[in-house]
């Protein structure tokens, strides 16, 4: 057992600044206040952590201790208080983490009247190789050549997905209102 008037004498010391109390009071607390984090289901590396943290803490509050009180008690109090600030901080960060999964879909910008559906709406409808091939072509300026290295595929097949892609682009705005009704009518 560490308690006694002893451990009381020491933290007096160490309130008056006495270098050797502090080292001396870290050397006999520590052992059980390592036990004192690890039996409460804390990793090894968590209980290293809350342990240098709580003497930290001691250490800005040793003013606190009232001499003659035990110190043990004060000690395990503000170690609790440590473990449970970490305990808080954890679920925070859980929750935080768990919300951000959770996020809702961005809303989408309001439409202006008088303009048709936005380009993410438009390719949302396509398939994966057609929105890749358009993305590619369109909103990248890249040319049919480099297209078809970045997709591993032949010339024709970008052409072929590119053109399906227009087709049916075509046909969507021309349901939306937009576009010609046939190929070779005016709107």
């Amino acid at each position: 057992m560490v308690a006694g008037p002893d451990l009381e004498m020491l933290m007096l010391r160490y309130q008056q600044g006495g270098a050797e109390a502090a080292s001396e009071l870290v050397t006999r607390l520590s052992p059980g206040l390592h036990r004192f984090f690890l039996m409460q289901f804390v990793s090894r590396r968590y209980a290293d952590d809350l342990l240098q943290e709580t003497w930290l803490r001691i250490h800005e509050v040793r003013h606190t201790h009232r001499p003659g009180e035990p110190v043990l008690p004060w000690v395990y109090a503000i170690a609790r208080h440590i473990r449970v600030d970490h305990f808080r901080r954890v679920q925070r960060v859980e929750l935080r983490e768990k919300q951000v999964e959770d996020l809702p879909e961005i809303a989408a910008a309001p439409q202006r009247p008088g303009t048709g559906p936005s380009l993410e709406e438009m390719l949302a409808g396509l398939p994966e190789s057609q929105r890749e091939v358009i993305a590619m072509l369109k909103v990248a300026g890249m040319s049919l050549e480099e297209v078809a290295r970045a997709t591993s595929s032949s010339v024709g097949s970008v052409k072929q997905k590119a053109h399906r892609a227009y087709e049916k682009l075509r046909e969507r705005l021309t349901q939306a209102g937009f576009g010609r009704a046939t190929r070779g009518e005016s709107a």
